[in-house]
């Protein structure tokens, strides 16, 4: 799937539970390294999610302390990295749509 149908869809989220764009972009800045100017690239692309991790400039090592389940998956159970990944991030957009403080979501 193309990053560019699925970040619509993590925005539209969000932004249904009062939060922004901005903390969005945050949010997969953090783990993934990409800057902002790089995640509109990647919002207008069609390019595939799977690249979009796979060329991520620096997967932040605290993904690991990423835990808990997404669609009934536990996310540090997923063997498969690029799902993994996946799965962390629609976890971290989850837990921002909840209305869990930034800090709490950045692991800090």
């Amino acid at each position: 799937m193309p990053f560019a149908k699925i970040y619509p869809a993590w925005l539209n989220k969000v932004e249904r539970k009062q939060r922004t764009r901005a903390e969005l972009d945050e949010v997969i800045a953090w783990l993934t390294g990409y800057g902002a100017a790089d995640l509109r690239r990647w919002a207008t692309s069609a390019d595939e999610l799977g690249a979009f991790f796979d060329q991520a400039p620096a997967f932040n090592p605290a993904a690991g302390l990423i835990t808990g389940t997404v669609c009934g998956v536990r996310v540090e159970d997923i063997a498969e990295p690029s799902m993994r990944r996946l799965r962390q991030l629609d976890k971290l957009v989850d837990e921002l749509a909840k209305g869990r403080p930034m800090g709490k979501i950045l692991r800090s």
